[in-house]
């Protein structure tokens, strides 16, 4: 945990400047459920804002890197690397995550505010088409640090 509270019952961020810089990776992944009349719009781009999918990637990878001004008490992070990847499913679009630094804390926020903000880009631009989106399924599937090479 990155936060606790102090002798004065405040909350503050976890000092972090005694540990050593590692690589850190975390990956992250969520779901949307979506009409199959939705999926087919997707698929031939007839979303009218735009192409979907790749909105929603763009908007994962910025949001990665706003996790800190998002999220009270977050770190701020060099990030090394975001990717985000959309995939259209059988039910709706499957969003992962992976994101990198180097630092002396993990980058887990980072990547499950990637996918949420994926989701809800998705959300946002079918939403006139799509009355029974269901985001579900967001969770971190790894994450690890490794000394650097």
């Amino acid at each position: 945990m990155l936060t606790h509270i102090d002798s004065e019952g405040k909350a503050v961020m976890v000092d972090v400047s005694s540990k050593p810089p590692l690589v850190r990776v975390a990956r992250a992944i969520g779901f949307i459920r979506l009409q199959a009349e939705t999926i087919r719009l997707i698929e031939e781009n007839l979303i009218k804002k735009g192409d979907v999918l790749t909105v929603a990637e763009i908007a994962g990878i910025q949001a990665a890197k706003q996790t800190s001004q998002l999220i009270p008490l977050c770190h701020p992070l060099q990030l090394s690397s975001v990717s985000v990847k959309t995939s259209l499913v059988h039910e709706g679009v499957e969003v992962v995550s992976e994101v990198k630094c180097i630092g002396a804390t993990g980058v887990e926020m980072e990547a499950l505010t990637a996918v949420q903000l994926a989701l809800l880009t998705v959300y946002d631009m079918c939403k006139a088409v799509d009355k029974q989106m269901e985001i579900s399924g967001v969770r971190l599937v790894s994450k690890t640090k490794t000394e650097i090479a």
